[in-house]
């Protein structure tokens, strides 16, 4: 036996908790009423009901509620196969892994809090198809497409800045590496979402752009940072600031109007994220929900059978016995003085 809901299972404690409230409260009134009326003069006064009714009573109550209890969690038993058609996207995340992403402005790093932006994005998807890409002078895929979500999250787990030898900033590249990573057989929407600073300083974005109007190709950027900026800590080993070769300390800003220009012009969406909220619903609302979802292959899903129909309805006729239960009482009373 299974459970399609066993946090209904709670409901038996409660009911067990009223029993024994509601035990000790008749406990205590019957005490109470032996000291005002003896039981011998109240037998001979006559009860509304037999004490045998009384406990019939209180046996069909709180098993009926038991009964119904057990049904909220959704007894199951036995299975059958039934074929289920998966449908889905296909998705490429472009990290940017440049060393602009060790800012603090977003605690404790953007890196990091893109990672875990993609793990709550991820933990929405449903059938959508997820590679990666971690870009900084070059893009290198890391996974491709999988419907593996735990692998997918993996890799997003090990990425740092400097992953990707080549240095600097090359949006170009992430970009055309996610296009050339996607399956062209695919009738689903395909969509890169890009997650970056935004400061580009190598490629041609228009010559991109372009190649991915033609292929249908939308961009989802999310925008890492704040337009005032932040210094960019050197590694753990080292102390100091980032500094460029005439020994300058680097401050990286974010660059929106980049991000938006490669957004508005593929058909796509921008998402400033903040250190409190990556955008991960905004995206999925606004951007990944309306999408084109092609028909993946087919898979024989176990289907378990539902089983708390008769437990429910057990439980309700107990309840129904129970307010019944001193008409017969009340019969016998009359029988006995006819």
């Amino acid at each position: 036996m299974s459970f399609g809901y066993p946090y209904g299972l709670w409901s038996l404690l409660l009911v067990l908790v009223i029993g024994i409230l509601d035990l000790g409260l008749r406990t205590r009134r019957r005490k109470k009423l032996d000291r005002l009326i003896p039981l011998s003069l109240r037998k001979k006064m006559g009860q509304s009901t037999s004490p045998g009714a009384n406990k019939l009573r209180v046996l069909f109550f709180y098993t009926g509620l038991l009964l119904i209890g057990f049904s909220l969690s959704r007894p199951q038993w036995g299975f059958s196969w039934r074929e289920a058609q998966r449908e889905g996207l296909d998705l490429m995340v472009a990290v940017d892994t440049s060393n602009s992403m060790l800012a603090d402005d977003f605690k404790p790093t953007r890196m990091q809090r893109a990672q875990w932006g993609i793990e709550e994005l991820v933990s929405e998807l449903k059938g959508d198809r997820t590679g990666l890409i971690a870009f900084a002078g070059e893009g290198v895929l890391q996974c491709p497409l999988t419907l593996d979500y735990g692998a997918f999250l993996m890799n997003v787990q090990d990425l740092f800045p400097g992953i990707v030898p080549t240095g600097g900033t090359n949006i170009e590249a992430a970009l055309q590496k996610a296009l050339d990573s996607f399956d062209e057989a695919s009738e689903a929407d395909r969509v890169i979402l890009l997650i970056t600073d935004g400061e580009s300083h190598q490629g041609d974005l228009d010559s991109i752009i372009k190649k991915l109007r033609e292929a249908k190709v939308r961009v989802f950027a999310v925008g890492m940072g704040t337009p005032e900026g932040s210094l960019i800590p050197l590694d753990e080993r080292a102390s100091g600031f980032l500094k460029n070769r005439d020994q300058e300390v680097v401050k990286s800003t974010l660059d929106e109007a980049t991000l938006k220009r490669i957004a508005s012009q593929t058909n796509g969406l921008y998402v400033r994220a903040n250190p409190r909220d990556f955008g991960a619903g905004e995206l999925i609302r606004e951007g990944l929900k309306p999408l084109k979802r092609a028909q993946l292959e087919s898979e024989r899903v176990k289907e378990m059978q539902e089983r708390y129909q008769f437990f429910l309805g057990a439980g309700l006729l107990l309840l129904f016995f129970e307010a019944m239960a001193p008409i017969p009482a009340k019969w016998a009373q009359r029988r006995a003085k006819g």
